[in-house]
């Protein structure tokens, strides 16, 4: 028998192999590190410019308040007499009754000295009147003629917003400056309660908008001299001082983008902990692999070991079997490698393919979220927008005795808001591949429903509207909410393309029964569709308008919506000017109901 010291040197070898495979673990981390900071990198920067959308937007929304406004009667009559006191009082009402049904927090009226005349906050304890904002820098910019930008915390309120101001004129002459405050505090609480956090910097580099309150107000790079007088003496901070704000650098992630129209610039900072706790799973399953890996080798050794002792023992008693024995023993050795390469392999495979099964999974999750969110917020703006309108057409009528009107309004409301829910409901049908069967619907009606949607707006655009259908109700193959969906986004598209081209606009609708079912043609006499356009209107997220006006899915959503119903949207320009868009669907049976039954199971 082999000596018991003669185990020692092959559990030494065991562990030395170990040794060598241990630091194939380094290039397993890294690549988990680079995977994992990848991802969070990617979900961050979409996270980030929605954000940035949605700011740009609240933004917008204001900035041309107090250049529409300047223009009211009742504000130049307190302008050119200030000591009236009935012209002041009218002011006052008429600000307040404007801030309250813009949403914004305050509206005010100035001198050319920089006194508060009049303001929509007058009744309040904390009101602006009489107190003299020449010190801001808005003031000066709409003295200068320019639209005034601030971003401050109000020295009589306490409270911080985004002041836009513009001068108020007399001809040549500027004879007052009007002042809007947005208040943006709930921008902050949409970020939610997340590991990441948010930071909004001014040109100063101090925190203005933050989801961590004990970072506001500090800055977060030196400040000049410069800068800190600048800072006195308009006072944007509760303090005159900001603290420093010190940010390890290896406890965050950080990514921003700058805006330029505001100086601001927009972080994102996500822990590192996000990135280090999945690859310590990583590396703990690498571990725990190699571990297994050893124990087996260790066991295939202790076995083979085992085989040898016998046939040493057994050599004396029955050489004459020494061959066979020898050849099995050899027959078992290749046994065990190949077995071990196939467990090996086996397991391998296993682990991508539940590496592949998740990735996949996740991946269906977030494209699944992203193309719900995406297209609901596209898809309900026109709805939205419509409500708008009809919910304001209704206070008037209301304020004039008009009851019957008003309930017409609101009963069209109601309709409204039910087609929301039939086009939510359809849009996640969508996104888990369940569509309805296409049925046959009238063509007509579904367009004229999409064009009431639009009306207000193609009227106060002075667009000329000339159709050329045929009295005979069209029958097409499709689903009613979803027609509707395609038309009032190709006609809204129309019109957005007229916004560039000034009078006299043109829509012309026309359709025609053709071999293969019925054409369907909108053509408008804007600018139409350029080179890259025509080869990629259809594409998600292309789109010839800026971020704030668009996501560029309405044109992906509708070719979709269109190769489901069997038939096919096509996009030229026409021979005398503007775009020409082609519905081409399936003809369907005449008779049906109009409501389908996508609609009733909503």
């Amino acid at each position: 028998m082999t000596p018991p010291l003669a185990r020692r040197p092959r559990w030494r070898s065991l562990a030395l192999l170990a040794l060598c495979l241990a630091p194939l673990l380094w290039p397993l981390e890294h690549l988990a590190e680079r995977y994992y900071r990848s991802e969070l990198a990617g979900q961050n920067r979409q996270t980030l410019d929605l954000y940035v959308a949605n700011l740009l937007g609240t933004l917008h929304r204001y900035e041309v308040l107090p250049q529409i406004l300047g223009d009211l009667p009742a504000l130049r009559t307190a302008l050119d007499a200030p000591q009236v006191s009935t012209n002041l009082a009218n002011a006052n009402l008429l600000l307040k009754d404007v801030a309250a049904q813009a949403g914004v927090e305050v509206m005010y009226l100035m001198d050319t000295t920089g006194k508060t005349l009049a303001a929509s906050n007058w009744d309040k304890q904390d009101s602006f009147v009489g107190r003299n904002f020449s010190f801001r820098p808005y003031f000066s910019e709409a003295m200068a003629g320019r639209l005034g930008r601030f971003f401050g915390l109000g020295t009589t309120s306490a409270k911080r917003g985004y002041f836009f101001a513009a001068a108020v004129r007399d001809g040549d002459t500027i004879i007052g400056v009007l002042v809007v405050k947005v208040d943006l505090d709930h921008t902050e609480s949409l970020w939610g309660n997340t590991p990441e956090q948010l930071l909004v910097t001014d040109h100063n580099g101090v925190v203005i908008l933050t989801s961590r309150p004990q970072w506001r107000f500090r800055a977060t790079r030196p400040l000049t001299t410069e800068e800190r007088q600048a800072i006195i003496a308009i006072q944007p901070y509760p303090t005159r001082d900001p603290q420093p704000l010190s940010l390890s650098s290896s406890a965050w992630l950080r990514q921003s983008t700058a805006i330029a129209e505001t100086g601001w610039n927009v972080e994102i900072l996500a822990p590192r902990s996000l990135i280090n706790r999945p690859v310590r799973t990583v590396m703990a399953v690498g571990g725990a692999a190699l571990l297994v890996l050893m124990l087996l080798l260790g066991l295939i050794m202790q076995r083979r070991r085992h085989y040898l002792e016998r046939i040493a023992f057994e050599a004396k008693a029955r050489r004459e079997l020494e061959m066979r024995v020898a050849e099995r023993t050899s027959d078992l050795e290749g046994l065990n490698r190949r077995l071990k390469q196939e467990v090996l392999e086996r397991e391998h495979a296993q682990q991508e393919l539940v590496r592949a099964q998740d990735d996949l999974v996740q991946a269906g999750k977030l494209s699944a979220l992203g193309t719900m969110s995406a297209s609901i917020s596209h898809e309900l703006n026109q709805p939205l927008a419509a409500i708008r309108s009809y919910a304001e057409n209704a206070e008037i009528l209301l304020d004039h005795e008009r009851t019957n009107d008003a309930r017409g309004n609101l009963k069209l409301i109601s309709e409204l808001t039910g087609r929301m829910a039939s086009i939510i409901a359809h849009l996640r049908a969508f996104a888990r591949r369940d569509r309805h069967a296409p049925e046959s619907v009238a063509l007509q009606p579904a367009l004229d429903d999409a064009l009431a949607l639009l009306a207000k707006r193609r009227r106060s655009m002075e667009v000329e509207l000339i159709r050329d259908l045929p009295e005979a109700t069209l029958w097409v193959q499709a689903g009613e909410t979803r027609l509707r969906q395609v038309l009032g986004n190709l006609l809204a598209n129309a019109l957005d393309a007229l916004t560039e081209k000034g009078p006299p606009r043109k829509l012309w609708l026309s359709a025609e029964t053709t071999a293969q079912g019925v054409n369907l043609y909108i053509r408008d006499n804007g600018p139409g569709f350029c080179l890259e356009a025509l080869g990629r209107a259809s594409e998600p997220f292309y789109t010839t308008k800026t971020r704030t006006q668009g996501l560029g899915l309405g044109l992906a959503i509708c070719d979709t919506l269109m190769r489901a119903f069997g038939g096919e949207l096509l996009f030229a320009n026409h021979k005398e000017g503007g775009a020409l868009l082609t519905l081409k669907l399936r003809a369907g049976s005449p008779g049906v109901s109009l409501q389908p039954s996508e609609d009733r199971s909503v």
